[in-house]
């Protein structure tokens, strides 16, 4: 299953608002129902739960960064001037 260009952006942003809050809460009171680990056990924990939140959605957040590929670039609409086109000042 191939999602959209927008659908992944709007799914990336459901994860980011909902998903990653819920996902800190969660890890949060597990190592809080565990016995108080030492400092360095508690950290390894949260540093691999850090991680481990992004690796099922990959596929999701891969190439949202980057301009919409199904996008056609010349559909009458000019593209904003970059700060490259202004002139420059000597």
């Amino acid at each position: 299953m191939t999602l959209s260009y927008k659908a992944r952006r709007r799914w990336s942003l459901f994860i980011l608002l909902v998903g990653m809050p819920a996902y800190v809460v969660g890890a949060v009171t597990v190592v809080n129902a565990l016995e108080r680990p030492s400092i360095l056990v508690e950290f390894l924990v949260y540093v691999v739960l850090g991680v481990a939140w992004v690796l099922p959605f990959r596929f999701v957040f891969r190439g949202i960064g980057k301009p919409d590929p199904d996008a056609d670039a010349g559909a009458g609409e000019a593209s904003p001037p970059s700060a490259s086109d202004a002139p420059e000042d000597r």
